[in-house]
């Protein structure tokens, strides 16, 4: 009897790290929903990927999404939380002009809190009853670097993505004793994709695509019990057997490895 095909929501599939991605895992032989907000855009991925057009800015979207997901493929193995707001939406010379910590008001920070933050903690919710239920499933959320998360200038995007961070080594903590995973991949510098704006040359970024070793290896069977770790995509050395090319590219998430834990009574 041949294996059921397996089946994953990419969040932000419309462009750039989350269309790689996307299609990355298509042709691996998985189903895929697609998710953005762009239905325009979704549009033009090729058939058999089904585009699901959503604001996960909008509370009812989580349970559409896994909803929709479950009545095309019947199933939910793998999240990828891509989709994400950066400071050229606010100003596209943003590196060049930062946008100061008192320059941010409060409706752009609700806004990026929302989207980069709010949005993989509401997805990640949502389908874990399935994932738990069917003791499998792989939440993988796209975060950034630390230095991102601590740059001059970076209030809305480094913040939102250092609790996406944060939400993930939570979840991971919580799923210890399941088999279902949470981990993180960064692509490990700026990447070519609509998000970055105005950031230079772009013959010389990150092409979206790194992204992909380190998610298909993260989905397969050799993956089944690694949780809590964070990937680095520009270090993995695809000329490595894939474990030793994660252990090189990968650390606890949330720094957790060099933090000082808190004294606890008794």
């Amino acid at each position: 009897m041949p294996t059921q095909r397996k089946s994953a929501i990419v969040t932000g599939a419309a462009s750039g790290m989350g269309r790689a991605m996307a299609l990355g895992l298509s042709a691996a032989g998985f189903d895929i929903v697609a998710v953005d907000r762009n239905a325009e855009a979704l549009a033009t991925l090729p058939a058999p990927i089904k585009p699901v057009a959503a604001d996960l800015a909008q509370p009812d979207s989580f349970d559409r999404i896994v909803s929709e997901t479950l009545r095309a493929f019947g199933r939910i193995d793998v999240l990828v939380n891509n989709a994400g707001i950066g400071q050229a939406a606010i100003r596209e010379d943003q590196r060049r002009n930062p946008i100061r910590f008192w320059e941010v008001t409060p409706e752009q920070w609700n806004r990026f809190l929302t989207v980069n933050a709010t949005g993989p903690i509401m997805m990640s919710r949502a389908v874990l009853p399935h994932m738990l239920k069917a003791n499998s499933g792989r939440i993988i959320t796209v975060t950034t670097s630390l230095g991102t998360m601590v740059r001059e200038g970076y209030l809305l995007y480094g913040s939102s993505k250092a609790a996406a961070e944060s939400s993930m080594a939570v979840l991971a903590a919580d799923l210890k004793d399941t088999a279902v995973t949470a981990n993180v991949l960064v692509p490990g510098g700026v990447t070519d994709t609509p998000l970055v704006g105005d950031a230079g040359d772009r013959s010389k970024m990150l092409r979206p695509e790194i992204m992909l070793p380190p998610l298909l290896w993260l989905v397969s069977d050799a993956a089944a019990t690694v949780s809590g770790r964070r990937f680095i995509a520009a270090d993995w050395d695809a000329g490595l057997p894939p474990a030793r090319a994660a252990e090189a590219a990968g650390a606890p998430v949330a720094w957790l490895s060099i933090a000082r834990m808190p004294i606890e009574p008794g």
